[in-house]
């Protein structure tokens, strides 16, 4: 059956993540839509779309607690975009959603939707070869401290970093035919 890796499906890039999973050799994707679904993942990814949306379904679903404890119990988790916002310990003007990972991050801070744009960045503690990047209303990370480990920059700008079980990237690569991230997150799991 392979490993069970779960992709949020509230709100956000659902379908491209769980295709992107398909395409992996031994792995099982898995549309996780209730407290239940999150209880035989062997990892989780949070996916792009809007953080104080997705934060709020996961209430009204209630799904928060059963998140902040597999979390917590150290399920791997990879946030992508609005996901890296949902984990980082500190939001430049709001308050954390999950705060699990050693980061402060600013929201939107590549701007509007005509700010986004493609990138091939180097990411030696992911992938031995350039990963096609897209960021698309990106946050980026302003700081890390603790255990918080830095994995690439666009521009001396923070955009992917990585915390034990943790993973988060400020850009979409279920967007691209690149499956680098995917596979080093499956191998996270």
């Amino acid at each position: 059956m392979g490993k069970r890796i779960g992709v949020l499906a509230l709100q956000g890039s659902v379908e491209e993540h769980l295709a992107a999973l398909a395409r992996l050799d031994g792995v099982a994707p898995v549309p996780v839509r209730t407290a239940r679904d999150l209880k035989r993942l062997d990892g989780l990814i949070l996916p792009g779309g809007e953080s104080t949306t997705i934060s709020l379904l996961l209430r009204i679903f209630e799904m928060a607690e059963p998140l902040t404890r597999r979390i917590a119990s150290g399920m791997p988790v990879w946030g992508t975009c609005a996901g890296m916002i949902l984990l980082a310990k500190e939001i430049d003007g709001e308050p954390p959603h999950y705060p699990f990972m050693d980061m402060r991050v600013r929201r939107n801070a590549y701007g509007r939707q005509l700010g986004s744009f493609h990138a091939t960045l180097s990411i030696p503690g992911l992938s031995a070869d350039p990963v096609a990047c897209v960021f698309i209303r990106a946050p980026w990370v302003e700081k890390v401290w603790g255990e918080a480990e830095i994995l690439a920059e666009v521009d001396g700008r923070i955009v992917a970093v990585r915390q034990g079980a943790l993973l988060a990237t400020a850009f979409h690569p279920e967007l691209t035919a690149d499956e680098a991230v995917h596979s080093a997150f499956v191998a996270m799991c």
